[in-house]
């Protein structure tokens, strides 16, 4: 893999802040694809046709096959450090070292397994603007809103 430092993430601070606390040990296994390596993820995952989720369109996967929609803001404003109930039975068969990308667009792609994106995934939303979240080999995937909502997304 192809990575980049995260200090070289304009918004790097996401992951510095005290809340949400992202644990040295999280930080260490969070990492931040370089682009070329991110626009193969985002293409080969995400979308051949669009560069960013804002253009998404009916032929895109993630516009096509939403399952359903859940509520996270809520759930990231509050004290609990667990995403909503909802949307953990959905990814459930993703094993704690699945690995997984979250996906802003196609430059900007992070690596990191299932395990430490459930621990950190409150920082990761201050990235709301319609991110990707999708896990290797898997058909389940999550696109986040800023309006809130998250759908439930079927990559199959």
């Amino acid at each position: 893999m192809a990575y980049q430092s995260l200090d070289s993430f304009s918004k790097s601070w996401i992951f510095k802040r005290e809340d949400p606390k992202v644990e040295s040990q999280d930080l260490a296994q969070i990492h931040l694809l370089d682009e070329a390596r991110a626009a193969s993820v985002w293409r080969d995952y995400i979308s051949d046709s669009h560069i960013h989720p804002d253009h998404f369109d009916d032929t895109d996967w993630a516009k096509k096959n939403v399952l359903a929609q859940v509520k996270w803001e809520s759930a990231w404003e509050s004290d609990e450090p667990d995403l909503p109930e909802l949307l953990l039975e959905h990814v459930a068969p993703w094993g704690e070292e699945t690995l997984v990308f979250f996906c802003c667009h196609n430059e900007l792609v992070f690596e990191m397994t299932w395990s430490v994106f459930k621990r950190t995934w409150k920082a990761f939303l201050f990235l709301d603007n319609g991110p990707v979240l999708v896990a290797k080999k898997k058909k389940q995937a999550v696109q986040f809103h800023s309006t809130g909502n998250a759908s439930l997304l079927s990559r199959g």
